[in-house]
């Protein structure tokens, strides 16, 4: 396509880019044209910072992010008619709904990278510097090729196989009928072998800077190779998992030439890919835990867990997005008696996933979980319940306090405020539609030092990737290919250490082992966008993200120790079919290219 003007394509500036706000100079006047932004280091470099644009902001979820609202951890408050996210919950939408259409949004990103891509050597102003020149020019191209490979994942998570366009940017007055506009979709393991084909070269040639921490302050954010042996673990791992590797249901998707778009076989070599990208990761040596100490030497895990997102550029940090809607974010996720809409409500079926301190789990006949007798004494259990708290939050993982606010909690760093979730409370449901419909407040990634009252939040990075996936990745990954591997325990094991639990039972077979990896992926990651997917590539979302949701009753209690509030209660019946385990291609899509075949079901 022909542009006329920059503006066209940097219009996304207006919701900012993945890199430093002091990447850029002053965005050009309409005057300028396609030809001269690679004429001029400047401009070329908006036209880049227009590309990370197109990395989407998933940093707060009230409807323009449906990853986390629509999981079997989380509950978006409001359920009028225009947050998608309560629709697909409640089963109502088709292929023309158009839900979360990112489809033409990553196109638009593939496009423009390639763009530039095929531009930026054109650049002499860039050249005619002969030292660095050269190496700017293919750096800004290899960060551009790292985007285009995130915006193809993205689109491979979502909607299965995509259709690959290679390097070739499209004429924008072909005619309809050209053989380049009716393009098929290509398997899932072509889309596969080329993000990673991309990724490698980019990895195995030092194409990039090694980390953040070789670049100077003002480029953190931007690509590095760290993050492309991120981005391949994580492909690799959707790869090698059920939902893609030899699904049954999906043997008969086939394009309208026959060709089939996913495998008929499972291949367990996947996996072992999959298992070796992430041990790549840990093998540079340069990421680790973040850890924080009490005063006496000993790990501190619940500053650990919290800190992890607080402290900037920590040793755990290996892709985030610069600028974000994260003060959104803390206002949803903060209650009422601090000015916030708590509108992030965590699901009962999330609450029961943590575990008592002891690291034991909670079950339905295991009292001292689910007992309603009061917590009295205020010198023994956990800091984080204050004396009067229900038994059933009381001596749980560090990690439920950090993710978790419940009825009678403390504030995050106010050891003088209990949160008032009961019916008539100062953070209750009566007489407002701010309050969470779970009874539980997701708080993870909330700053103790944001204030909802007078507008003030400390501006940071959104983490979007960190190396706590990482060993989680390499675990899994591990367990199904060479299950017993001392390795699997290993690496848990920090995981669960710096969580502050013990070790896993070290007797565990393979499925037991499972059970365990799995379970410590939902806790560790819950609230950052990846529990929608799991369930999904695991394919057990049928089984979590149907029936019945629960929580607390919200429309009773007065009190504290009022019992009525406390009862587990239906908060929302959701209904998943078969089909939801992909979204559905865009109909308009559909229609444009009668080459695509829509995915199966819808």
């Amino acid at each position: 396509m022909k542009l006329k003007t920059i503006l066209t394509l940097l219009a996304a500036l207006g919701i900012l880019t993945a890199c430093n706000d002091d990447f850029f100079d002053q965005v050009p006047d309409d005057r300028i044209t396609i030809e001269q932004v690679f004429q001029r280091t400047s401009y070329s470099e908006k036209y880049l910072a227009t590309v990370y644009s197109y990395i989407r902001d998933e940093s707060h979820r009230t409807d323009g992010v449906p990853w986390d609202p629509c999981s079997d951890d989380l509950d978006v408050t409001y359920d009028r008619e225009d947050y998608n996210s309560f629709k697909i919950n409640l089963g109502n939408w088709s292929a023309s709904s158009n839900y979360y259409e990112y489809w033409s949004h990553y196109y638009r990103g593939i496009r423009s990278a390639t763009y530039f891509i095929q531009h930026i050597g054109s650049n002499q102003e860039m050249l005619d510097d002969p030292t660095r020149g050269p190496i700017i020019v293919e750096q800004y191209k290899n960060e551009a090729r790292f985007l285009r490979a995130w915006f193809y994942y993205c689109l491979l998570r979502q909607y299965g196989p995509c259709v690959l366009l290679g390097d070739e940017v499209l004429p924008g007055d072909l005619d309809r009928d050209d053989v380049k506009m009716n393009l098929p979709r290509s398997s899932y393991d072509e889309c596969v072998d080329y993000i990673v084909g991309e990724l490698d070269d980019m990895i195995d040639n030092n194409r990039l800077p090694l980390h953040f921490t070789v670049q100077a302050d003002k480029d953190y954010g931007r690509a590095t190779l760290a993050m492309c042996m991120g981005l391949k673990s994580r492909v690799l791992l959707l790869a090698a998992s059920d939902q893609f590797n030899g699904n049954p249901a999906y043997a008969n998707v086939v394009n309208t030439d026959g060709k089939h778009l996913f495998s008929t076989r499972k291949d367990p070599e996947k996996w072992n890919k999959a298992a070796q990208a992430a041990k790549d990761v840990i093998d540079l040596g340069i990421f680790d835990l973040y850890k924080e100490y009490h005063t006496d030497g000993t790990l501190d895990p619940y500053l650990s867990c919290r800190n992890v997102f607080l402290e900037n550029w920590n040793s755990e940090v290996m892709m985030v997005r610069i600028s974000n809607y994260l003060k959104h974010w803390e206002r949803s996720a903060s209650p009422r008696q601090f000015s916030g809409y708590e509108s992030m409500g965590a699901t009962q079926q999330l609450v029961d996933a943590f575990r008592m301190k002891d690291g034991t789990a909670i079950t339905p006949d295991k009292e001292s979980g689910y007992s309603k007798a009061n917590y009295s004494d205020p010198k023994s259990g956990w800091v984080f319940a204050p004396a009067g708290t229900r038994n059933m939050f009381v001596n749980r993982e560090p990690r439920f306090y950090v993710n978790i606010c419940f009825n009678g909690a403390y504030w995050i760093g106010d050891q003088k405020t209990r949160i008032q979730l009961y019916y008539t409370g100062g953070s209750g449901k009566k007489g407002t539609w701010d309050f969470p419909r779970s009874g539980y407040i997701a708080i993870k990634n909330v700053s103790p030092s944001s204030n909802p009252k007078n507008g003030n939040y400390i501006k940071r990075p959104f983490v979007i990737m960190r190396y706590a996936e990482i060993l989680l990745n390499y675990v899994e990954a591990l367990n199904e290919y060479d299950p017993g591997n001392a390795d699997i325990e290993t690496y848990l094991n920090k995981i669960r250490e710096r969580g502050g639990l013990g070790p896993v039972q070290s007797d565990l077979n393979q499925s037991q082992m499972r059970e365990q990896i799995r379970l410590e992926r939902r806790i560790e990651l819950c609230f950052e966008q990846l529990r929608y997917f799991d369930t999904r590539r695991w394919l057990i979302a049928d089984q979590t993200d149907g029936g019945p949701f629960y929580g607390m009753n919200v429309d009773a209690g007065n009190s504290f120790t009022d019992e009525a509030f406390y009862e587990k209660t239906v908060f929302e019946t959701r209904v998943f079919r078969p089909e939801f385990y992909l979204f559905p291609i865009p109909q308009s899509e559909i229609n444009r290219d009668p080459q695509i075949v829509q995915n199966p079901g819808w």
